[in-house]
């Protein structure tokens, strides 16, 4: 029996039964070296940065292969990849079928930002993606993306394509003189040379206004339920224009669907902070309140387990940090607070032991 254990079993509550007996002191440094990288891999992986997560995971399980929550995330993660992956080559091919070549090309480089080796998207890239015809725009005074897109597609509404293919900033001013490339899209008119009636135009108030290319990126990543791309892309509309009303309510939208999803999921951090989030911006929305009530229940038991988990693992520290996480939660809890005195208590004892 260790030094430390007799102090543990008689310390020992209710709430904490069954726990191992604890070491002279804290966690190694091995042991916090490989916490860190967890939890930089959780936070990877709220922000939906899933390749990076992935290599801080596999580096924690690298330096504590015995860890169960380091190998649990690991293969959480494995698995998200593997299915996203699955998904953008399925869309791709689906895409090509289609003969939208674009948004093929476009899947199939999603696949490969997360899986570099995947051989069906890398073959489907080489093989499958059709090469796009273009065109050389040169700007002159007064046009702009819609006018540009009249011009070549007949169709405003098509600017979105030009913008992205050029990977101009969102709402970009045109300076006479840029030059722009324009794709031919499948399927769409591609009038190459001057139309009668064809020839740029500037801007008319009686026209449709132009579709904002982030906003159709929003609601696109949202159909795809990749939150984090579709949050990313409608904070970039509200930080130009904080009032932009469509904007705003798309957000409520992403935020509404990204906290249910993740509540479905079991994964109520992410679920709690997007509901809580879209409660300061609508507290009526649907029903977040009661979304949110459920995803902090199921926090509060995660991170109280957690607490448990690291305890028996005579990592009292990480423990502490836990229960206090139940208590900012649930200021109530009825074993929050006692297990975190009991586990400073133990501290104490054995650095006063160490000491001697």
């Amino acid at each position: 029996m260790t030094a430390g254990r007799p102090l543990l079993v008689l310390a020992t509550v209710v709430a904490l039964s069954g726990c191992a007996g604890l070491p002279h002191g804290g966690p190694t440094g091995r042991h916090a070296v490989a916490d860190a990288h967890r939890a930089k891999a959780e936070l990877y992986e709220r922000d939906g940065a899933l390749r990076t997560a992935l290599d801080a995971a596999r580096v924690a399980v690298t330096l504590e292969p015995d860890d169960i929550a380091g190998r649990a995330l690991k293969a959480r993660l494995e698995a998200r990849i593997e299915r996203d992956v699955a998904e953008h080559v399925q869309q791709a091919r689906a895409a090509v079928a289609r003969e939208a070549y674009l948004e093929a090309r476009r899947h199939y480089l999603a696949a490969l930002a997360l899986e570099p080796t995947n051989m069906a998207a890398f073959e489907g890239l080489r093989n499958d993606v059709k090469e796009v015809r273009f065109v050389t725009h040169t700007v002159r005074a007064g046009e702009s993306l819609g006018s540009i897109a009249q011009r070549y597609y007949g169709d405003r509404s098509r600017s979105e394509v030009i913008w992205e293919v050029n990977q101009l900033p969102r709402n970009p001013k045109l300076a006479a003189g840029v030059s722009l490339r324009v794709p031919e899209i499948p399927g769409v008119p591609f009038y190459v040379t001057p139309r009668e009636g064809g020839a740029a135009e500037p801007p008319r108030d009686d026209l449709a206004p132009e579709v904002d290319p982030l906003l159709t990126e929003a609601r696109d990543a949202l159909d795809r339920r990749e939150f984090a791309e579709a949050l990313a892309d409608v904070d970039q509309v509200l930080a130009g224009n904080p009032r932009h009303a469509e904007g705003a309510e798309l957000k409520k939208s992403i935020l509404y669907a990204l906290g249910k999803t993740r509540l479905i999921e079991k994964r109520y951090d992410e679920s709690y902070k997007a509901l809580i989030q879209l409660s300061r911006l609508a507290p009526n929305y649907e029903d977040t309140g009661d979304l949110a009530r459920q995803a902090r229940s199921g926090l509060v038991q995660d991170r109280y387990n957690e607490g448990l988990r690291l305890y028996r693992e005579e990592r009292l520290e990480q423990a502490i940090v836990q229960w206090r996480a139940v208590l900012e939660l649930d200021p109530r809890h009825p074993n929050a607070r006692k297990n975190i005195e009991q586990a400073e208590q133990i501290l104490k004892k054995l650095e006063e032991r160490s000491k001697r």
